[in-house]
């Protein structure tokens, strides 16, 4: 891959107004983020004032946000799992082991598939953790990750698999299931991954420093989000089912970007904080004062 196949970070992605305050409130950690702020930052990506107004109401009254004071807003309960899942991507390494040539399974055949909420959660649970379908209602990973398997298991039942579910070790496929389960990923695609998003964010990361404030905080988001994703969701698979160092050299970038975009951000807020808005900004969404006035 050339430089000039490197997608710029406008185009990678649209930010819709839930993301982007989720997002910046897992960035911002136990500091607040005010109304006024994340009203500022969605202008980056032209999102109305409106739009984040009444985002913020709903996100409240799922408690995914919660009020710290007039106009400034913390992750809420509902939002401590979230925050979790999205936060092991810097953990990711330290999970893996060396793999010895076994498999973690889960078996789901006797759950239900009428509840489409639950489907949900469990199919979301079992690709977060980087399982596939082997057959109807049994899902398997190389079992290279954690210090055993119950602490896959537990993390599975809090990302949403039913706790009805078997999750167990494997060994000792016959060959023909063996050869199958080496092609239910794509090795060859996720090492082609790795190599092109750290190209992408090292050639950011290289001219950074002649953009623009604003360019550069959008920017940033857009390219740090993509790879954030990445990790998130990715397979954390072994050799020889990916290129391991090209995974490890991925990750370091990741690390390394993240830390940038964060010094950017915050000059980016402490540059909101000594121009006066732009807008009659009020404390806080008229729907979360309804919200916040209701009786318990």
């Amino acid at each position: 891959m050339n430089d000039s196949a490197i997608q710029h970070p406008t185009h990678l992605m649209k930010v819709n107004p839930k993301n982007l305050i989720l997002d910046l409130l897992l960035a911002v950690g136990d500091a607040p983020l005010t109304a006024r702020d994340a009203i500022l930052a969605g202008a980056l990506f032209k999102i109305s004032e409106n739009s984040l107004r009444v985002t913020l109401a709903r996100l409240s009254a799922e408690g995914l946000v919660e009020a710290v004071g007039r106009g400034a807003y913390r992750l809420g309960p509902a939002a401590t799992d979230l925050a979790g899942d999205v936060a092991t991507w810097r953990s990711a390494e330290t999970r893996l082991r060396p793999w010895q040539g076994g498999y973690i399974v889960v078996h789901g055949g006797a759950l239900g598939r009428s509840d489409r909420v639950a489907l949900g959660r469990r199919e979301r649970a079992l690709h977060m953790m980087g399982f596939k379908p082997l057959e109807r209602g049994l899902h398997i990973r190389p079992d290279n990750i954690e210090p055993r398997v119950d602490d896959v298991r537990q993390r599975l039942y809090r990302l949403g698999l039913d706790r009805d579910a078997a999750v167990f070790l494997a060994d000792g496929l016959d060959a023909e299931r063996e050869a199958h389960v080496r092609q239910l990923w794509d090795g060859h695609a996720l090492t082609q991954t790795y190599c092109q998003l750290r190209r992408q964010l090292e050639a950011w990361l290289a001219g950074a420093k002649a953009l623009a404030l604003d360019t550069a905080a959008r920017e940033s988001f857009l390219l740090g989000g993509k790879a954030i994703h990445q990790l998130v969701f990715d397979p954390l698979l072994p050799a020889p089912f990916v290129d391991a160092g090209e995974r490890h050299a991925f990750i370091q970038t990741v690390h390394r970007f993240d830390e940038t975009g964060r010094a950017i951000w915050n000059r980016f807020f402490a540059s909101l904080a000594e121009t006066p808005p732009p807008l009659d900004f009020t404390h806080q969404p008229a729907e979360l004062e309804t919200l916040n006035e209701q009786p318990n």
